[in-house]
């Protein structure tokens, strides 16, 4: 029996059995041991469940690094996969990124940091989907509800004519078309607490195109990408909630020897594979930085009418100062909730927003009407409110540790948001009012001016939200292509 898999049932017979103390005893010589073993010679491979207590993990720092230019990012822990045969589509790519690292600095006010980037994309980038895989599993994307980002992409790429070839031999990418919502809704055994059933599909079709095709075995699976969009909390929070444990390092350390994704039964499709995630989380060991995609998680409640809502009042008009309401989700809510809700009649913080509020103003109208609007993670570190603020032309104040914003390789998020670490949550407004009013007005109008970035249309439209997250993989392949070969 697989050692991950022991561990499952040894936490699920701890909680369910052994009392809170059991599961601190335990997760504590969990978490000795794989420190333990990671600090042993580097010739020494851990197994797979060790990895993602690696010493790297742990001590990620939650500060972001300032944008970089695209010569300058590199991968933060993956592994640069050189193929084991070449193609010529490996020299337009190595072509591509000796341009973009020559090109010269931009202008200040540039609303794209790698213009070039973006440009070479449109000129020479050709995908791959794969057919294979049964439906409703594959090619069925799912286009409403807040995880729908995985679905429009899917959607969009698949109808595509000017990214998708048909010739494998000519494609620079290759896309796994599978949903990540869809095999919660037919694989997930209801009260299980256990994701081994997708683990097991995703393994078996990546096994099913490596023996099908020689495109993932020739580069390991390095130029294969998924997306996915979804809040998976580890499979072990009821019983936890049940037995009325209630301690965030508990749940942050059976995150880590879980782990949130599926793709752990496929080493190279773990290490290897280009992961277009929403769950963008540096700290877990799972996201590399430089290597995945964060994507931005999007509301769709009306998909015949993509832009319902769209726009917001002008930065003269805005009198809520910050505003947050939501469930009591993750680590962050609770705190900011303690912290601000009733005290100060400048932060609009709530729960669930009263009923008697919403009469007087929708939620959606808060957010139209306010300067900031708080983005606290949930469960996981990426939430609809960052794009929903900016759909509504409100200042997103992020708040969530080891979050990878998306597009940051092309985007200065400092331009439009404002990011503040959980620690100080107590100095939230403070930080907010040092922001100066000609700051904040040119903050609201690079948000309106940027809104395109994070706009899904019917149809494709340049430099809209499929686009930029198919550049996204773009640059991050290129990242990983080694100039030297």
């Amino acid at each position: 029996m697989a050692v991950d898999t022991v561990l499952e049932k040894s936490v699920l017979r701890l909680v369910s059995g052994g009392g809170w103390r059991a599961v601190l005893v335990f997760v504590a010589l969990a978490a000795s041991a794989a420190v333990l073993l990671a600090s042993f010679s580097t010739s020494t491979s851990a197994p797979a469940w060790f990895s993602i207590y690696s010493s790297s993990s742990i001590s990620s720092a939650s500060a972001r690094p300032p944008v970089t230019t695209p010569a300058a990012v590199e991968p933060s822990g993956g592994v640069k996969v050189a193929p084991l045969w070449a193609y010529g589509v490996d020299l337009q790519l190595l072509d591509a990124k000796e341009q973009i690292a020559r090109a010269p600095p931009l202008p200040n006010d540039s609303d794209l940091h790698a213009p070039l980037s973006y440009e070479l994309m449109e000129k020479i980038l050709k995908v791959y989907v794969y057919k294979e895989g049964e439906k409703p599993l594959c090619h069925t994307p799912e286009l409403t509800g807040i995880y729908a980002s995985e679905g429009w992409f899917m959607k969009q790429l698949e109808e595509n004519k000017q990214f998708v070839v048909h010739d494998p031999d000519k494609a620079h990418l290759f896309y796994l078309p599978y949903s990540s919502r869809q095999l919660r809704t037919h694989l997930y055994v209801p009260d299980s607490h256990s994701m081994q059933p997708l683990s097991i599909f995703l393994r078996d079709y990546v096994n099913l195109i490596a023996a099908k095709f020689p495109f993932w075995n020739r580069t390991k699976g390095s130029d294969h990408f998924l997306v996915a969009c979804h809040d998976w909390v580890p499979r072990f929070l009821p019983l936890i909630r049940r037995r009325g444990i209630t301690f965030p390092m508990i749940f942050r350390l059976l995150l880590l020897l879980q782990g949130t994704y599926t793709t752990k039964l496929h080493e190279e499709l773990r290490r290897n594979a280009i992961k277009v995630v929403c769950n963008a989380d540096v700290s877990e060991g799972i996201f590399l930085r430089g290597k995945d995609v964060a994507l931005p998680e999007t509301y769709v409640k009306t998909p015949k009418d993509l832009h319902k809502d769209v726009g917001g009042r002008p930065a003269s008009r805005r009198n809520i100062f910050a505003f947050f309401a939501g469930q009591m989700h993750g680590r962050v809510r609770p705190v900011l909730v303690q912290q601000w809700k009733g005290k100060d009649s400048d932060m609009k913080i709530y729960e669930k927003l009263p009923a008697a509020v919403a009469r007087r103003m929708s939620y959606v109208e808060h957010m139209k009407s306010s300067r900031f609007c708080i983005c606290p993670m949930g469960y996981e570190v990426n939430s609809p409110r960052i794009v929903e603020a900016i759909h509504y032309e409100c200042v997103p104040v992020i708040i969530a540790d080891n979050f990878v914003l998306p597009f940051e390789e092309l985007l200065d998020w400092t331009a439009f948001s404002v990011v503040v670490p959980e620690k100080d949550i107590p100095n939230l407004k403070k930080i907010l009012k040092g922001i100066s009013e000609r700051r904040y007005k040119r903050m609201q109008s690079n948000v309106k001016k940027l809104q395109r970035h994070f706009l899904w249309n019917s149809k494709p439209v340049k430099y809209d939200l499929f686009h930029m997250i198919l550049h996204s993989v773009w640059f991050n392949r290129l990242n990983q292509m080694n100039t030297k070969a």
